[in-house]
This record gives structure tokens, sequence and C-alpha cells, in this order.
């Protein structure tokens, strides 16, 4: 199969992804086979291919939001039908014995395996997966647009439930990228007002496109304060910048996976019983309620596509800020 395999982290600029033939990967018991479609591009896969998280092994083909069809199918699986298209996405595996699983927070599983960093991913024309880890897509989506649905989404969703907004409040969005522009379409079908901080011309102009009542710079005046509010960018100088901006008693939620450091700032920013909690990984849960709310909306996917090979250049532009909404690579 062709695959973009790492074997060394580097600077993206540097093309450390590596076109590569290698033999079809097969399914063991409790696992599927699936041939690849579509796979996002994230912003955790340039982390991942930067050497900014730690990875548990090299060499490895990333990628975690994987759009494809059922082509094999290993012992023990008997919901997974051959040719049904499905999609996987960031929690790959879970233990489902530890006290975090048993208690319903898989997502902080002591031995979680995630796809594209313990498990080969989808920048390859096959994947194999836990089947337990496996979605049926929703109708109405293509392949290109229901990639971004697997991650940027299921982690933006999970992100919107702890923020706590509730119907008729305003709700913060710092960063917009691939997951705010999904959130941001939820949070309106739950009646919220949504501003949106973003340094970028084009992706206020998508922004307010997709319903945003206000868009601006974080340094800016919205004219409202906010009940809730997400932070998505890996910046932490926006903690103190979202907390000024914050009404009593909101919660500012954190959903990158990394974060430079947050400043010093003083304590009357968080006084006022407000809360900054981050946001780990996700659960079946919420893939679950995020693909039913995905087409409840129906939620729209802007996306940019580019050939397998390409991979390098996608990630480029996601650092860059150049990319539209959701970068997706078309692979079958």
């Amino acid at each position: 199969m062709r695959a973009m395999l790492l074997r060394h982290t580097g600077p993206v600029e540097t093309a450390p992804l590596e076109a590569v033939e290698l033999p079809d990967p097969r399914p063991g018991s409790g696992e599927v086979r699936i041939r690849v479609r579509a796979c996002g591009v994230c912003h955790t896969d340039l982390h991942t291919v930067e050497g900014e998280l730690r990875l548990p092994r090299l060499p490895l083909i990333p990628g975690h939001q994987i759009v494809g069809v059922v082509d094999e199918v290993g012992d023990g699986v008997g919901h997974l039908e051959l040719g049904r298209r499905v999609g996987v996405g960031w929690l790959g595996w879970a233990c489902g014995v530890c006290a975090f699983c048993r208690s319903g927070r898989e997502n902080l599983c002591e031995r979680a395996q995630f796809t594209g960093l313990h498990r080969d991913g989808g920048y390859a024309e096959y994947a194999v997966a836990d089947a337990r880890f496996v979605y049926r897509l929703p109708e109405g989506f293509s392949d290109v647009e229901a990639a971004p649905l697997l991650c940027a989404g299921i982690i933006g969703y999970r992100a919107l439930r702890l923020s706590g907004v509730q119907p008729g409040q305003n709700l913060g969005l710092y960063g917009f990228g691939a997951s705010a522009h999904i959130v941001l379409q939820i949070a309106r079908h739950w009646g919220c007002r949504v501003y949106v901080f973003t340094r970028g011309a084009g992706h206020r102009a998508l922004a307010r496109e997709l319903g945003a009542v206000w868009a601006g710079g974080a340094e800016d005046d919205a004219g409202a304060r906010m009940h809730a509010s997400i932070i998505f960018a890996p910046a932490g100088a926006l903690v103190p910048q979202a907390l000024a901006a914050l009404e009593k008693g909101g919660t500012l939620a954190l959903a990158g996976i990394t974060m430079s450091d947050i400043p010093q700032m003083p304590y009357d920013l968080l006084y006022h019983e407000r809360t900054v909690r981050s946001v780990a990984n996700s659960t079946r849960e919420d893939a679950l309620g995020l693909l039913e709310a995905a087409a409840q909306v129906p939620v729209r996917t802007e996306v940019e596509t580019y050939p397998l090979g390409d991979a390098n250049r996608a990630l480029q532009r996601l650092k860059a800020r150049q990319v539209q909404g959701a970068a997706v690579l078309v692979v079958g």
C-alpha cells in the first residue's frame, strides 16, 4: 500500500513525511481493515510530526480522521459488514477496566491508544482499527466532508459540552480552524450567540458567513461578555484575555492537546467563580453525539483537499494558518 511514513520528527518545512510502499496490513481478532478514502489533517498530526508530542514508537503513519470502507473483518466482529462506510477518530483503544474507563471517562484511560500515535493512522491506503472504536457515518456527507467530523468535530463537541454554555447565552471561540467552524454551527443550532476571536481576515469572514454575531481579534471589545468560551489555538497568552471577557461564573475550556505557557495573571480574572478546564481526548459517547448533531444541523464542513502524496504541504499550510476550515487528504 502507499503511505506517508514518519521515520524521524522534524519541522514540517523539511517535509519529514516520506512516501513509501508498505505491505497491506491485516486485521487481528476484534479488528477491521479499512480501505481509506479520505483522512483529515489535524493540528495533532502537526504536533506529532514535529515531535511536540512524546511518540511511543517510530516509524509511524499519522492521521486520525479516517473515512473509508470496511474491506476485511477479523474474528469476533459481528456488527460491521464488508463495504460499510465508516470513520475512525483519535481514541483507538481503551482498556475498559481501569477506574477511568469504569466511570465513563475512557478518554482518560491509563492505557489508552490513539490513532496515528500508538496505532498506524490514515495517511495510507489501508488502516486497521479496533472495531469497537469504528463509527458508522451519517448520510449526507461526502468522504472529504465527513473527515473533519472525526476529530475536529468530536473534540469540539466535547469542549462545547464541557463549557456548559446554555441556549440563549454568549459563546466565545478563540482561534477559528477546523474545530471552531464546526462548533459554531452546532452552538447556533442550540440557540447560542457566537463570538469569534481570530486574527485572520479570511477566518473572520467565514465565521460571519456561518452565523457568528461578531468576529474580531482577541484584543478587541466584542461589545458583550461571554457566558462560556473555548480556546482552540495553542496559545497560552489567550487565557487571561479570554478570562477578561468572561462573565461571572463562566467556564473557559481549553481544547488543544498542547499549549504554550500561560502567563502570570491577577487573581481577579479568576475570581467570581470563573472556571478554567482542559479538554483531554474524547469518548465514544462524544463521537456518537457529534455525528448525530452534525446530521441534525446539518453541519457544513469547509475543506481544502490534497492528494495523499502532498501531506507535507497540507501540514505546512496548516502550520502557517493558511487553511480555510479543514485540510483533508484524498486517498482512495
